[in-house]
Order: structure tokens, then sequence, then C-alpha cells
């Protein structure tokens, strides 16, 4: 058997998952931005992750004490709603948590936090035809702090069309079920 490093960030992940270590969590650890990126690497079925995450849930709640959980007021609960609400933006999704500003100022192309919608790469193209220009202008006029910009944006918003073509690339994952060749009876002599 042949193992590359790559398969141990495999068997790593599923051991987090299947340990009890949530799955966004491990996420993290193995630095995804996408949620479904750890799920590829986690050698486990959907169930088992959600009985796990459960588990985990419920040995937390066992820690901390009862006065925190309470039932959230109206206000609140609209709060909570109005974050997921605020977090579709033109390109995507913004995977920021909740309860936290954008940090980025909604300049949301250079953020590690937006998820790119697959069907976006026509805007990709017309956003990066405009800093292309804006980045031509900027060169002619001697705007070296703009062209750095430019430049930095160019890259991200190149990146973000690279994360765009990977999610268009992988589809739902079907597996086969495995075709077992029928033996010949065996004759005998008589």
């Amino acid at each position: 058997m042949h193992f590359a490093p790559h398969d141990f960030r495999r068997l790593f992940a599923t051991e987090l998952v299947n340990n009890g270590l949530p799955i966004h969590i491990g996420a993290a650890l193995l630095g995804h931005l996408d949620i479904r990126t750890t799920r590829g690497y986690v050698a486990v079925f959907d169930e088992d992750v959600i009985s796990h995450y459960q588990q985990f849930l419920a040995r937390r709640r066992t820690e901390r004490p009862t006065t925190e959980y309470r039932e959230p007021t109206r206000a609140e609960w609209t709060d909570f709603q109005d974050h997921f609400d605020k977090r579709r933006v033109e390109l995507g999704s913004c995977g920021r948590p909740y309860g936290t500003p954008c940090a980025h100022e909604h300049a949301c192309i250079r953020c590690p936090m937006l998820s790119i919608n697959p069907k976006m790469p026509a805007r990709l193209n017309e956003l990066e035809e405009d800093l292309t220009a804006r980045r031509k202008r900027a060169i002619e006029e001697d705007w070296r702090g703009e062209v750095e910009g430019l430049d930095l944006t160019l890259t991200f918003l190149r990146g973000k069309r690279e994360q765009a073509r990977r999610f268009e690339r992988t589809g739902p994952v079907t597996q086969d079920v495995p075709v077992v060749p029928h033996q010949k009876p065996k004759l005998t002599g008589g």
C-alpha cells in the first residue's frame, strides 16, 4: 500500500470528526474555507457527522451553567435571522459568523469569507475587465498605491474565479454498487 502525504490529512480529518469534534472546527484546523471541502476529506456518512456533532453539543451543554440557556427574545431571533439574509451578496454568500461585522467593509472580492456562486464567472470577467482598465489608467497617471491595490484585488478575483471553477467541477458524488460476476456452475463428469 502506498500513502501520499495528503492522505494523512484525510486520515486526520476522519479521526477528528469520528472522535466527536464538530466538522466546522475541523474545517478551520485544516484551513478549509468551505465545509464541503472538509466533508470530502472525512470518510463518514452524513448521519455520522450529525450524530457526532449532536453528541459534542450534548457534552458541552452538560459542562455549561444552565443559566446560560434561555429562549431568545423576539428581537434577538430577528437579529439572528437578519444576519443570514445580509450574508447574501452579488457574487455569492459571506461565511462570516453570526454576531461579527464585515471586517472588509464589504470589499467582498478580497474577503476570504466570500464563497462564490458557481454561476458568477461572467460577472467576475466583467469585474476583471474593469479592474484591468483602472490599473492601466493608474499606471499612466503614476498612481503607484492605486496600482498596488488593484493588483491585490485582481489576485483575489482570480482566486475567486478558481474557487467557482472548483465548485462547478465538483457535483454530487455517486457511488456505484459493485457488480459481482456470476460464476458458471461447475460441471461434474458423469
